[in-house]
């Protein structure tokens, strides 16, 4: 782990994405960059190991790349939390709001046995919705969501607030 690095260097802005109005943060940069990557995914190792965590599960498509390295480096399962029609066989869903629309997530019904505590891992926060639901899936489908990883999170859409007490940790923050 490199001490005092600056990830913020390594995350763009892009004004008027996906909408008129709004400032998205991406993190394209970051996974260009092996020093940028292999920091978040030492870092991130480091925190979580020994944390109790049975699954991780990865929010499409930003929380995949995160969560599944964290989930090998941690020998912990991986669990797609997917758009609507992607994922094979039986599913659950959940809908909810987003701050320029709506939106669906799924995991197949077997994903989640009962009582296995989850990491949720997303690239961003911003007002929560996505994570909440996340959350609320996993936990309909046996699930106990102990934390949510997100690598950004915009503190100024009190994303924290939609969680329902569920812990956050974030990388960075805007």
């Amino acid at each position: 782990m490199i001490l005092g690095f600056d990830l913020k260097k390594y995350i763009r802005d892009i004004p008027d994405f996906p909408e008129k109005g709004i400032l998205f943060r991406d993190i394209t940069p970051a996974l260009e960059s092996p020093e940028a990557f292999g920091w978040i995914c030492d870092t991130l190792a480091k925190r979580y190991s020994g944390y109790g965590i049975d699954k991780i599960a990865g929010i499409e498509a930003r929380g995949f790349l995160f969560g599944s390295v964290l989930a090998y480096k941690l020998s912990k399962g991986f669990i797609p939390v997917r758009k609507p029609g992607k994922l094979p066989g039986e599913t659950i869903s959940e809908s909810y709001s987003l701050e320029y629309g709506k939106a669906t997530l799924e995991i197949q019904i077997d994903a989640v046995s009962a009582g296995e505590k989850i990491l949720i891992v997303d690239d961003l926060l911003a007002t929560g919705g996505t994570a909440a639901a996340a959350a609320k899936l996993l936990g309909n489908a046996g699930g106990r969501v102990i934390e949510i990883l997100s690598i950004i999170e915009l503190t100024d859409l009190k994303g924290r607030e939609a969680l329902s007490g569920i812990p956050l940790y974030s990388l960075i923050s805007y």
